[in-house]
C-alpha cells in the first residue's frame, strides 16, 4: 500500500495532518435540546438505524464554529475572466509538482487507467487542482464544520444535515474517527476532497487492504477520483475539450453557467464558431466561454469535459482541469518519462 505521508516526501511536500490531535478545541457547545437538533436525531435514527444516544454523544463532542458560518456568508468574489482564472491554477510550481507526482506513481496511475479508463493526466490534475497533491486538505474538524452548517446555517442546513448522517455512517464502515477526522470548512475530506456522501457512493478499495482510505492511501485516491469519473459517465479515450473561434463578423453570447451539451458540432458551425474537428456534425457538445486578455473566447466541450464538471460545478475549474492536465502530460513525454 502507498501512503500519503511517503508518497509525498519524494516531491518534497508535506503533508498536513489528517487527523486532529485532540477531540475539542473550545468551549462552546451546541445545545442538545434545541427542536432542530432533537428533530435531526430522531429523523436519522429513524432512517439509518443509529441509536439516538450514539448521535447524541457524537453532536456533543462538536464544536460550533462561527468562522465557518462567516465563510459560507462572504459574498462571492466578483467573478475573474478565464485568463485571470486559469493563471491561479496552471502555474510553474503546480504543474513541476504534478510532473513529479506523475513520476513517483506511474505504476499505479497506467494500472488505474487501465482498470477504469481514466488517463492518468485528469486523476493528477484533479488533485493539483483540488489539494495541491495532497499537500492542503483542509484543517477543521469534519465533525464541526459539518454540524455547524446543518445546525447553524439555514440556507443549507437540509444538505449539511444528510452529509452529517453520512459522515457518521462513514465512520462506522470505514473506520475514520468522527472525532478527529480533519477536512474542509465544508467537510470535504481527504487528497480528492470528497463530500462524505460522494465518499460513502464512490469511493473504492484501490490497495485491496478492505478499507477505502481516502486520508492515507494514494492506491484509494487515485482509483476513487477515477471510479467518481465513471460513475459519471466518462467515456474512455474520449475527447474533452477542442479550441475554437469565431467567424469574422460574428458575435455569440454565452451563458457561463451551462453545464450541459445544449449544442451539436453543426450548431457550432451554423452559429460562427470554427474548429478542427472530424467527429461526427452531430456529436453533442458545450460551448464554453474563454476570455482572453483581448477580449471574449470560446472553446468546445465534449461529454468528458461535462464530466469534470460533475466534480466541481463550473466551466472554469473544468478548464483549469483540463489545461493543468494537458501541460503536465506534455512535460512527462516530452521528458520520456
Amino acid at each position: 500500500m502507498r501512503t500519503l505521508t511517503t508518497a509525498l516526501a519524494v516531491t518534497c511536500l508535506a503533508l498536513p495532518a489528517a487527523h486532529a490531535d485532540g477531540v475539542f478545541g473550545g468551549t462552546d457547545r451546541f445545545d442538545l435540546a434545541r427542536a432542530d437538533i432533537r428533530q435531526y436525531v430522531e429523523a436519522a435514527a429513524a432512517s439509518e438505524g443509529i441509536a439516538a444516544e450514539d448521535l447524541y454523544g457524537l453532536i456533543a463532542r462538536a464544536e460550533p464554529k462561527p468562522k465557518i458560518i462567516e465563510a459560507m456568508q462572504r459574498p462571492a468574489e466578483k467573478v475573474s475572466p478565464w485568463w485571470e482564472y486559469r493563471k491561479r491554477f496552471l502555474t510553474a510550481q503546480r504543474v513541476r509538482e504534478g510532473v513529479a507526482f506523475w513520476q513517483q506513481h506511474r505504476e499505479l496511475l497506467e494500472r488505474i487507467a487501465k482498470e477504469r479508463g481514466v488517463a492518468p493526466e485528469y486523476i493528477v490534475a484533479i488533485l493539483g487542482v483540488e489539494t495541491y497533491y495532497g499537500r492542503i486538505t483542509g484543517n477543521y474538524r469534519v465533525l464541526d464544520a459539518l454540524a455547524t452548517l446543518a445546525f447553524d446555517y439555514p440556507p443549507r442546513a437540509p444538505f449539511f444535515s444528510k452529509e452529517l448522517t453520512n459522515f457518521l455512517l462513514l465512520s462506522r464502515e470505514e473506520g475514520v474517527d468522527p472525532l478527529t477526522a480533519l477536512g474542509s470548512y465544508a467537510g470535504a475530506m481527504g487528497a480528492p476532497q470528497f463530500m462524505p456522501s460522494s465518499y460513502r457512493r464512490y469511493a473504492v478499495d484501490g490497495d485491496g487492504d478492505g478499507r477505502r482510505d481516502l486520508f492515507a492511501s494514494w492506491d484509494d485516491v487515485a482509483a476513487s477520483v477515477a471510479n467518481y469519473f465513471r460513475e459519471h459517465d466518462w467515456q474512455p479515450g474520449g475527447p474533452v475539450l477542442i479550441e475554437a473561434s469565431m467567424a469574422e463578423g460574428r458575435t455569440l453570447e454565452l451563458d457561463p453557467r451551462n453545464l450541459s451539451l445544449t449544442d451539436t458540432l453543426a450548431s457550432a458551425r451554423e452559429k460562427g464558431l470554427v474548429f478542427d474537428s472530424s467527429l461526427p456534425g452531430e456529436t453533442m457538445v458545450i460551448l464554453v466561454p474563454a476570455e482572453t486578455e483581448h477580449g471574449p473566447g470560446v472553446r468546445i466541450g465534449f461529454a468528458n469535459f461535462t464530466t469534470i464538471t460533475r466534480y466541481n460545478r463550473s466551466v472554469r475549474y473544468a478548464m483549469a482541469v483540463h489545461d493543468l492536465a494537458q501541460t503536465i502530460a506534455a512535460e512527462v513525454f516530452e521528458k520520456g518519462e
